[in-house]
């Protein structure tokens, strides 16, 4: 099994944090330096981009196919619950994740001066105005890890890099944030350039 993934990128973080999650044997190909790899990714993908799994003869790209995937093919440990109304509810959060923070955090990294300022500021204010949702249990919506906390992880990990402080209103979320990089797995499944953006950021 191979993964195309690239340095920086949230996405690829998402699937690297999956596959230590689960302790998976996966070669990491790392097509930011490798020009031979992001050729080989360019042949692989239609639309060219990492992070791209290779398992034998199936290809699969899209961080949250990839993941639902690894999911299902290495079910232990599980990242999403039995119950279909748990995992529904679940699937509804990490949809709202991906359509209001992620959204954001894609604009946050084309952008600059005061255009930077203002979104840094929406980021802000929408993860305070969740702060009930972290307080609620261990992880988002359970006491167990899940594959919406493996999207998560990877997007916290980067507010330094964005200069989003949250500060004492969004205590509960950097306490969650904590439980999540403290895990060995997402220690792991960290890039040097990935240590290094929050290492800039300090």
């Amino acid at each position: 099994m191979a993964l195309y993934s690239s340095e920086t990128s949230m996405g690829c973080h998402r699937v690297r944090f999956v596959l230590a999650e689960k302790g998976i044997n996966v070669d990491i190909v790392n097509v930011s330096v490798d020009e031979s790899a992001a050729a080989d990714l360019a042949e692989l993908n239609p639309y060219n981009q990492a992070p791209t799994l290779v398992d034998r003869d199936l290809v699969l790209y899209d961080a949250g196919v990839i993941n639902d995937y690894l999911d299902e093919r290495y079910p232990h440990p599980p990242l999403m619950p039995v119950d279909p109304v748990s995992r529904a509810q679940l699937r509804l959060v990490h949809y709202r994740i991906l359509k209001d923070w992620y959204s954001l955090a894609q604009e946050l990294e084309i952008s600059v001066g005061k255009k930077a300022e203002t979104l840094g500021k929406q980021m802000k204010e929408s993860l305070i105005a969740a702060n009930e949702l972290f307080r609620m249990s261990e992880y988002v919506l359970s006491d167990e890890l899940s594959l919406v906390d493996c999207t998560l992880g990877p997007l916290l990990w980067r507010l330094p890099h964005y200069g989003v402080k949250l500060g004492k209103p969004g205590a509960s979320v950097e306490a969650y944030a904590h439980r999540i990089f403290s895990r060995e797995s997402f220690k792991s499944s960290l890039t040097q350039a990935e240590r290094d953006l929050v290492l800039a950021a300090a």
